[in-house]
Order: C-alpha cells, then sequence, then structure tokens
C-alpha cells in the first residue's frame, strides 16, 4: 500500500466538504476520485499533497515515496522555450552526463591509485546513468511533447507566449517526465485533443507508478483506472474496477437500498397502524402493548431514500415540427483564414433521426464548419441546404446566443414573450435555477450555468435539427448523463462537436472526422469506428492521392484492406437501413395494435347501450367485429415479437 487516507474530514466555515473519507491506493494502482461539481475532490487532493490540512483525519504515504500533481497554477520559465522547459526536470540526469564527460577528460592526465579511484567513480557514474535511462533523455522528451499535441517546429516557442492550455500541456510534459511514484492529474484531457487524449491513455496505462485521476472523461476513466472512489453527500464510498463498471454497481446498490428502504416503510406503516389499533381498543392491556411496540418502533434505525441525482436536472429535448427525410446538404464547402485552409470541397449529407458527431483535432475548423452552417460565417466556396421543414438550433460553446446583461429570468422571458412567470420558473427549475439563482446576470454565471441556461432555450425552441458545439464542456458527469438520454431519446436530427467519447459513443450514429483538410465519415458508433479508423484513414488517403492525381502503389494487403473497409462501410449502412425498416414496421403495428384496441373497446361500450342490447342483428354484427380484431390483434402481437427480437438482434 502506497497511500493510506484515514477518516478524512474538513469543513470551510458551516460547509461540511469532506466527512470521515478513507481509502487506500496499492503501489501501481491506477484510480480515479469522481462526484459532482462542488463535491470535494480537488480539495481531496489538496489535502493529500499536504497544500490544505484537514480538519481531522490522517494521510500516510509509503516511506520515501514521492507524488507529483498537475495543478491549475503552473510553475513554468517564462524564459525558456518548449523543449528546454521540459528537459529541466531532468536536471539531475544532464548534471550527471555532465559530471561523466568531465571525468573522461581528466582520465588521462591520472596514474596509479589516484587513476583507479576516478576509474571507479566513472564506473559508478555510468552505471547510474544507464539506471535512468540517460542516452534516451531526449528521445523521450521528443516523444512524450509530440504525443501531447505539440509539433516540433513549436519545441523552440518561449514558455512566456504560450496560451493557458499549452501551458499546461508543458506542465504535464514535465510532470509525466518526472516519473514520481504516485501521479495525481486534476482534469488532464482539459486541452487535450482526441490523438494527444489517446497518446496520454497508452502513457498511463503501461505507467509503472501509481495514478490518481479526478476527471469527467468517462471514456478516458474506463481505458485506465482499476477503482473508483466516489465522494457524494461529503462521504467517500470506494468500488473496484473501471467507470463503467462503477456505474453499474453503483446503480445495483442503490436499487438495493432503495428496496430496503420501500420494505422498512412499509414495515413501520404496519407497526404503526397495529400500535393505532391497539389504542383504539382503549383498554390497559392493549395500551401497554401499544406503548412497547412504540418504543421498539423508535429504536429502529432509519434508512433515508437514496437521493436520485439524475431526476435533478430534467432535460426533455422534443421537436414540435417533423422535418422531412432530407435534413442537411453540403457541397462543396471550404473555408480558410489568412491563407491556411480549414478544409475544402467538404460534401456530406443529414438524414432525418441522424446523431451526427464531428471529430478532430483542436484547429482543424470544427466550430467554424457549425457557424457556417449556422449562418455566422460565410464559406469561401460551396453550399449547404436544409430540407423541408427543418428548423434549427444552435448551442454556442462560447454561449454568444446569451446576453450578459440580462438575468436568467430575462434571457428566457424575452426569448419567449408568451409564456408566463411560472412557466419561465418551472423551466428553469428543471435546469437547477431556483429561488433568487433566476435573477443572477448571465455575465455573472459559471460556465456550467451558462450551459444549462443555453440548453434551457434549446428546449423551448421549435427546433428540429439541433446544432450543439461542445455540449458536455463544464457539465459534471451526471449532468452529461441526463444530457446523453436527452439526445438518445430526441426524434429531431443532432449534429454535434464534442471531444468526449463517452459521450459520443452513447450518442452518435455517424461519425465524421475532420482531418487532412477534409471529412472522413463513418456511420456506427465511436468504438467501431476506432476499430476500422486506420483502414479508413487509409481509403482516405488514397481518395486524396488520386484527386491531386498523384499515383501510388498499393500493395494486395493494403488492397485487400481497402475493399474490406469499403465493405465494412456498406455492410454499417446496410444495417442501418434495417433497423430503420423494422423500427418504422414496429411503429406502424404499435399504431395498428392500438387503433383495434380501441375500437374494441368501443363495441364493449356500444353493446351494453339498451338500443343495441335489444336488436339481436346489431349485436352479432358487432360481435363479429369483435372477433375479427380480436384474431388481428393475436396476429399483430406476435408479429410486434418478432420485430422486437429482430431489433434487439
Amino acid at each position: 500500500m502506497i497511500l493510506s487516507v484515514n477518516n478524512i474530514t474538513k469543513s470551510f466555515g458551516t460547509d461540511m466538504i469532506l466527512s470521515e473519507v478513507s481509502f487506500h491506493i496499492e503501489a501501481g494502482q491506477k484510480a480515479a476520485i469522481v462526484g459532482i461539481n462542488g463535491a470535494g475532490k480537488s480539495t481531496l487532493l489538496k489535502i493529500i499533497t499536504g497544500e490544505l490540512a484537514p480538519d481531522s483525519g490522517t494521510v500516510s504515504l509509503q516511506k520515501d515515496a514521492s507524488i507529483g500533481i498537475l495543478t491549475q497554477t503552473q510553475n513554468l520559465t517564462d524564459d525558456n522555450n518548449i523543449y528546454d522547459e521540459v528537459l529541466s526536470v531532468k536536471a539531475d540526469i544532464l548534471a550527471l552526463e555532465e559530471n561523466i564527460r568531465r571525468t573522461e577528460h581528466t582520465l588521462k592526465d591520472l596514474k596509479g591509485e589516484e587513476l583507479e579511484q576516478a576509474l571507479n567513480r566513472y564506473s559508478r557514474m555510468n552505471a547510474e546513468f544507464e539506471d535512468a535511462n540517460g542516452y534516451a533523455i531526449k528521445s523521450e522528451v521528443t516523444g512524450v511533447l509530440k504525443g501531447l499535441g505539440f509539433e516540433e517546429d513549436e519545441f523552440s516557442k518561449t514558455v512566456g507566449t504560450l496560451s493557458g492550455g499549452q501551458k499546461t500541456r508543458v506542465a504535464l510534459a514535465k510532470l509525466l517526465l518526472s516519473k514520481p511514484d504516485i501521479i495525481m492529474l486534476d482534469e488532464p484531457t482539459n486541452h487535450l485533443d482526441m490523438d494527444a487524449i489517446r497518446w496520454l491513455e497508452g502513457f498511463l496505462g503501461s505507467y509503472k507508478g501509481a495514478v490518481i485521476l479526478v476527471a469527467h472523461d468517462r471514456y478516458f476513466l474506463d481505458k485506465i483506472v482499476s477503482k473508483v472512489v466516489e465522494i457524494e453527500n461529503t462521504h467517500a464510498i470506494s468500488y473496484d474496477g473501471n467507470y463503467t463498471e462503477f456505474s453499474k454497481k453503483k446503480k445495483m446498490m442503490r436499487d438495493a437500498l432503495i428496496k430496503q428502504y420501500l420494505n422498512q416503510q412499509r414495515d413501520i406503516k404496519h407497526q404503526e397502524a397495529v400500535i393505532e389499533k391497539l389504542k383504539s381498543f382503549n383498554r390497559e392491556k392493549s395500551i401497554k402493548r401499544a406503548e412497547s411496540r412504540e418504543k421498539q418502533l423508535a429504536k429502529v434505525e432509519r434508512i433515508e431514500l437514496p437521493k436520485e441525482l439524475n431526476a435533478e436536472m430534467d432535460i426533455r429535448l422534443e421537436p414540435n415540427i417533423e422535418s422531412g427525410n432530407d435534413v442537411l446538404t453540403v457541397r462543396g464547402l471550404s473555408k480558410g483564414f489568412d491563407g491556411v485552409t480549414l478544409f475544402r470541397d467538404v460534401d456530406f449529407e443529414v438524414k432525418k433521426g441522424d446523431k451526427v458527431a464531428i471529430i478532430g483535432a483542436n484547429g482543424t475548423g470544427k466550430t467554424t464548419l457549425m457557424k457556417i452552417l449556422n449562418g455566422l460565417l460565410e464559406p469561401d466556396a460551396g453550399t449547404f441546404k436544409l430540407g423541408a421543414k427543418v428548423y434549427t438550433g444552435y448551442y454556442d460553446q462560447e454561449h454568444h446566443v446569451l446576453n450578459p446583461e440580462k438575468t436568467v429570468f430575462e434571457e428566457i422571458q424575452d426569448t419567449y414573450p408568451d409564456m408566463d412567470n411560472t412557466r419561465v420558473r418551472n423551466v428553469l427549475a428543471a435546469f437547477l435555477f431556483t429561488g433568487d439563482d433566476v435573477f443572477k446576470l448571465i455575465r455573472d454565471l459559471s460556465g456550467g450555468e451558462k450551459g444549462r441556461v443555453s440548453l434551457a432555450k434549446l428546449m423551448l425552441s421549435d427546433a428540429n435539427l439541433l446544432f450543439l458545439d461542445e455540449p458536455t464542456n463544464h457539465l459534471d458527469i451526471i449532468s452529461k448523463e441526463i444530457l446523453e438520454q436527452a439526445v438518445s431519446s430526441y426524434k429531431g436530427t443532432v449534429v454535434y462537436v464534442s471531444h468526449d467519447r463517452y459521450f459520443i459513443n452513447k450518442t452518435a450514429t455517424k461519425i465524421m472526422e475532420l482531418r487532412n483538410n477534409g471529412f472522413l465519415c463513418f456511420e456506427g458508433s465511436y468504438d467501431y469506428y476506432l476499430e476500422k479508423r486506420d483502414a479508413l484513414m487509409k481509403l482516405h488517403e488514397e481518395k486524396q492521392v488520386a484527386v491531386s492525381g498523384v499515383s501510388a502503389s498499393v500493395s494486395s494487403d493494403d488492397a485487400a484492406s481497402s475493399k474490406g473497409s469499403k465493405e465494412d462501410w456498406a455492410n454499417a449502412k446496410k444495417k442501418q437501413a434495417e433497423t430503420r425498416k423494422i423500427e418504422n414496421e414496429l411503429k406502424k403495428c404499435e399504431e395498428e395494435i392500438n387503433r383495434l384496441e380501441a375500437r374494441n373497446s368501443e363495441i364493449d361500450e356500444e353493446m351494453q347501450q339498451p338500443d343495441v342490447a335489444t336488436r339481436p342483428s346489431k349485436l352479432m354484427e358487432l360481435s363479429a367485429e369483435h372477433e375479427k380484431n380480436s384474431k388481428e390483434l393475436e396476429a399483430l402481437l406476435e408479429k410486434w415479437e418478432e420485430l422486437s427480437e429482430k431489433l434487439d438482434s
């Protein structure tokens, strides 16, 4: 055991943040600390590192174990370039190498015992240098910087000129290369694109030391951790497994606790009823027995009903108007800035019901594309066309659609003037704005709060095509799960930009990766896309070569791989079409079942009417129709079951 956290309690004023929090981390173990925003995750990290003192409890660290933490405030030297700043973390090994070189120069001038001592020292230094992997330092630094998204021509940039996100990546590179026994990372994926996140997953997954993560990136957590510590209502519970396994176990525990609560409530009500009945007899013995039962009941430790966090925020996205099947058609779209092309000749189509995830590295033009499709920017070339009865709604990650000078209440009421005050308040309450919160100015809200206001506006609009730009930014895990459910069940069409791979995997039916100035399109989930990504990339590169007129030789293996990819793509499209067909048949089947059941109910009522009951011919006619409907219903129910099984398979 490398780290033990024992009964940590911490309050700020009257607010209890952590109460008797305990868990332990084994050497080499990868663990996540999760919880809603404000649960106390960052506070706990600060207590573990000694930056913050607990009110009570202890943190025990294995003797001589080192901790490295990535914090929001970076301790960097502004005058250094990126490469030298990261290399500085290996200063002791570089000093050792310099000492080895100096010793080499002095050996030729030494003799006898002095020479022997120098050779022994030289031998020890070389062994130490090799143990520290000294010969690979520079390639290690280069590999980590490239892995975190820096190009080699950026290595010479001065640290002082970097953005906040770039500085965070430099600090992360230094931390990873320092190789402490415990790495602690607070939201490490915030400033990384997908390629860099995948690289970091691989690095941490094979890291020999322990890792403690605070992150909202559930896909990232799934890939790395084998233990989850959840902070909820100031207490901590540990679960073995990755994030998905934790979610399942937590649901099982919650369901079991709810069952225990309901059983106890039933027993309590029964006991209270018995007590009341005994008292009503108004006899000495019965009253004594009632009092005895009351004492026993008072000693019962009451089970609290688990708070259902998912019920707190109520996001329902439902289009009021149904669009045509062809929702969006894009042809030859191109855009660049200052002579740099972001994308060119982009073609794609979006159909009704599609959930399209646009992914790609930072700076490839994803947000620019969203702004063009929403009429906020003009393309350099190309066109896009909305289909029949298509109405758009836009969720902007910078929340420019919100007026910073308005209150939350005014923002909704001014956008939807026909809504009365009660309905405005009800909508805002569904998005966790209650009491005086509705009178906060937009400019004073946090990123997560602005996101909730934008989502509320979107929910109330007539849009049936939603454009969402990084909708999960600033949301905690619970809020992300609520948004996932809303997007997945949405009957309209969604096109969104996101770095949240778990969200993409849960909601997307089509992946579009912006790369090399063009789109790589794939129908299916994010997991399946990753499976086929390399083959798809090869197809995309071959297409680019063909378009540019440059000949390329393709080996038989490559050709087979490309053919396989095309077949996979075709099969995926075919499967999606079959799924839609079954869903349509199911819908028609359900509508016909509802119609026949409603008609049989009408017949039953009609047959009970006095004027019908006295007419045998009418009764026989209605009875025959009822019997015919019942037979059709039986056949339809069998068909419904078959279609449901097909859809499940």
